[in-house]
């Protein structure tokens, strides 16, 4: 390809991005950053990249974060060994002081780079302005520690940033009536907070592309599903495993104000721009049934 063909390219794309552009200035979207984009430096960098874009272009975008295998490799270094229930960690009140201390490591390493790129950010953990209360999750009855399950979310702070112009960037750690501190699960707690201001777009940056009518088959990715055509694959057995309470949690937010859910391959590079500013997608987008379809068709 020669260099003017080059250039034609990326001016093609720029003009495919113009109506997506204009069409989601001023929306408000959260994304949930962890998993294996969180490892790698290089996609560590892509992402915060997308997200400065968005926040360019006129978006208004909220980081919600983990830092799960962080953790559990410092709680080692404690001398703790790492131990699950259901998926969720076990957090005896030595290791929530761990997971603190590592989570706001990791808030102050993603502002910084935030702030690298000419966006303002701002950190901050589901308790500062009391955003994140939550009650104390007792899986299958058993006592698992200091984890937390969202009861409330406060809005004010985020909304008082995202006028301000800044980037909000939040770990989860929330807290009960009586102000003790609780570990809650960053999906969990993206969900929650994206239902509670009604956003117009929840990107989840997963180790899967998206959904698939043959999971053997990477050419069957579907790009877009309203919440009838999802529940239908589950009930279908399509969506298997791990995979089908995540679809659950994008139908309930779906049901709970969010306009759009994203799945998307987080260890792609810039997979949230081209999910977002680009006809087909490289994800999957889970919407209401009455919602206007951008991409393909499912």
């Amino acid at each position: 390809m020669t260099d003017r063909e080059k250039d034609q390219e990326k001016a093609q794309i720029l003009i495919e991005a113009l109506p997506y552009i204009q069409r989601f200035n001023g929306n408000t979207v959260v994304v949930k950053y962890g998993g294996s984009a969180m490892k790698d430096e290089d996609l560590k960098m892509h992402v915060i990249e997308d997200v400065a874009l968005l926040k360019l272009v006129g978006m208004r975008p909220i980081i919600v974060h983990g830092g799960g295998k962080e953790i559990s490799r410092w709680v080692k270094k404690s001398g703790i060994v790492p131990e699950f229930y259901n998926g969720l960690r076990i957090t005896d009140r030595e290791t929530l002081e761990v997971a603190e201390m590592v989570l706001g490591k990791v808030n102050t390493d993603l502002v910084s780079l935030v702030q690298q790129l000419g966006v303002n950010a701002m950190g901050i953990s589901g308790m500062d302005g009391d955003l994140l209360k939550v009650r104390k999750v007792m899986p299958d009855g058993q006592d698992i520690g200091f984890v937390g399950e969202v009861t409330r979310v406060n809005p004010d702070i985020l909304w008082k940033l995202l006028d301000d112009d800044f980037v909000p960037v939040i770990f989860p750690i929330g807290s009960d009536k009586e102000g003790n501190a609780y570990n809650i699960n960053g999906d969990h707690a993206a969900a929650a907070i994206a239902q509670a201001i009604h956003a117009d777009k929840l990107i989840y940056l997963t180790d899967t592309r998206g959904v698939y009518r043959n999971p053997s088959d990477p050419d069957t990715l579907i790009s877009e599903l309203d919440e009838d055509e999802a529940l239908r694959l589950i009930d279908e057995g399509v969506v298997q495993g791990g995979m089908i309470p995540k679809i659950r949690n994008c139908i309930d937010s779906i049901r709970n104000g969010v306009r759009r859910v994203h799945i998307l391959d987080g260890s792609a590079e810039h997979s949230i721009l081209l999910e977002i500013f680009t006809d087909r997608g490289v994800g999957t987008a889970i919407m209401e049934r009455e919602q206007q379809r951008y991409y393909r068709g499912a």
